[in-house]
């Protein structure tokens, strides 16, 4: 029996991992983290939703709100702005410091007592913000180290199954797989209405035209980004 552990953060790209690993996997089991981000009721909810329409085996949440006292990041502290999208390149400040490694953490060591030989998270590295912990070669290296760090008859694996497609296939992916879109969240500031402005709201707007598909969620402002101008 194939069993899995899904990271679920509510957003769309966790969301159609989701859709994946249930298509792949006999068992799965849902892990939600809060680590004191702006949006934290919202996804909360928009997880509790999926988890109402997935029926996972089993789920967990968990809670690292250490993550806001540490701050660093526009997601986590209040004193930094969320910025309206900007086209530059580099680690935005919407990046919170090493959190997948926290994620995965968790994930490990809840694998470890189920029996679970496979963590599936919706790591995007081609077509996202540019966050390094959403690198390949960072969960390679991470494979390792559950290898090293779990019981010699441990055996699991970090899957990524969306890591090199951009946002708008991932869109198209999770249409084949009938992923509920409308129950995902994906705004970085607004817990009631998107906002449509920042980074999050950008691409997740960008993604749906690009894939000719509605987003079925309303947005206080959507920007129109993409007409080109002379």
């Amino acid at each position: 029996m194939k069993k899995a552990i899904v990271l679920v953060s509510g957003g769309m790209d966790s969301l159609v991992t989701a859709s994946i690993a249930k298509s792949e996997c006999d068992e799965i089991y849902f892990l939600h983290v809060n680590y004191g981000q702006r949006t934290e009721q919202r996804e909360l909810e928009s997880f509790q939703k999926l988890v109402k329409h997935y029926r996972p085996t089993g789920t967990l949440i968990a809670d690292i709100s250490y993550l806001k006292e540490i701050g660093g990041s526009s997601l986590t502290d209040e004193k930094i702005v969320v910025k309206q999208h900007q086209h530059n390149s580099g680690v935005p400040d919407s990046y919170v410091p090493f959190r997948n490694a926290h994620l995965v953490c968790i994930a490990v060591s809840w694998a470890e007592v189920t029996g679970v030989q496979r963590i599936y998270i919706g790591a995007v590295e081609e077509d996202s913000s540019g966050y390094p912990d959403c690198r390949e070669g960072f969960y390679k290296s991470f494979n390792k180290t559950i290898e090293l760090g779990t019981k010699d008859e441990t055996k699991i694996e970090i899957a990524t199954p969306i890591i090199h497609l951009s946002k708008s296939e991932i869109i198209q992916k999770g249409k084949l797989l009938n992923a509920p879109f409308e129950l995902s969240w994906s705004c970085y500031q607004d817990n009631k209405t998107a906002c449509g402005v920042c980074d999050s709201c950008y691409l997740r707007i960008k993604a749906f035209k690009e894939a000719g598909m509605v987003d079925p969620i309303p947005y206080k402002k959507e920007i129109n980004w993409f007409v080109k101008t002379e």
